[in-house]
């Protein structure tokens, strides 16, 4: 099963990135294509996942794109690394469980090569940090399965501008915080999506039948 492992450099619009990856996973389906791990970032956008609540929406003055992912509302922008990928999971054990737990590790275990200590949270979806008793987001997951096939991804806050959060729930939780990797721990990054890439490939195994 081979990865095609694609690194953008300039900033992506959402719209085309999700075009991208509807494109390629009927591509997959056909079996016209392999698999694919892209890394990007995107210009200032909100999103909207399949189970976001209007009140949810802070400042109603923003302009919010409804997507089909799964989750509710985030902000992405410049700082934040994008992790899209569209892997088949009917070469592999379908089940969608087990793949989320292949993200949350792949996650925990990237960042704690930095002395970074984070932990997912089954009651709120994505990669969690605790400092001085306060719990605050470092990185967020919305995933889609269809035709067995999995899509869209996560993004981890690396050094962006943390109030554009204020003008949403992020995730529709409003009793935790969002934080970024240099907020958490001031220190070179650069290699972060390399390792990232390398985790999740390898923890893609435990789906292997």
């Amino acid at each position: 099963m081979n990865i095609e492992i694609k690194k953008s450099k300039k900033p992506i619009k959402y719209e085309n990135a999700l075009n991208l990856m509807e494109k390629r996973l009927l591509e997959i389906d056909n079996d016209n294509s392999d698999d694919l791990i892209w890394i990007l970032e995107h210009a200032e956008i909100y999103t909207a996942g399949t189970n976001y609540k209007e009140s949810e929406i802070l400042d109603k003055s923003i302009k919010v794109l409804k997507t089909n992912r799964g989750g509710k509302i985030t902000y992405h922008g410049p700082g934040q690394m994008i992790f899209y990928f569209v892997i088949d999971l009917k070469k592999r054990k379908k089940d969608i469980r087990k793949f989320i737990s292949v993200i949350e590790n792949t996650i925990i275990n990237t960042l704690r090569i930095y002395n970074i200590e984070t932990f997912s949270d089954r009651e709120n979806i994505g990669i969690w940090h605790k400092k001085n008793k306060k719990i605050k987001k470092v990185a967020a997951i919305g995933v889609r399965v269809s035709k067995w096939i999995a899509y869209h991804g996560f993004s981890i806050n690396i050094d962006n501008d943390l109030t554009k959060y204020n003008a949403i729930i992020p995730c529709g939780i409003n009793d935790k915080g969002v934080t970024n990797l240099q907020e958490i721990y001031a220190q070179n990054y650069d290699d972060l999506e390399n390792n990232l890439i390398e985790n999740f490939i390898s923890n893609l195994k435990d789906l292997n039948v």
